[in-house]
């Protein structure tokens, strides 16, 4: 079973849980003020969270949720 930040694989594949990009390594701020987020893995820019928008465009959480790694 695959945890990231104490989120289930299978509660992403239920979406029992919210996921938070911030603590996503695929998540960046962007300089454009229209779309001040993005996600390198899905490779768009957004005005919300990138989650939110792969779930409201494809009907499915973000797969692509990896953690952050942490720093020593």
């Amino acid at each position: 079973m695959d945890t990231f930040y104490s989120i289930t694989r299978e509660q992403i594949m239920t979406q029992t849980v919210r996921i938070n990009c911030m603590k996503c390594r695929h998540f960046y701020v962007t300089w454009d003020p229209k779309f001040p987020k993005g996600c390198k893995a899905y490779g768009f820019k957004t005005q919300g969270l990138p989650s939110q928008t792969v779930l409201a465009s494809s009907g499915k959480p973000c797969y692509q949720f990896e953690e952050k790694p942490t720093k020593p």
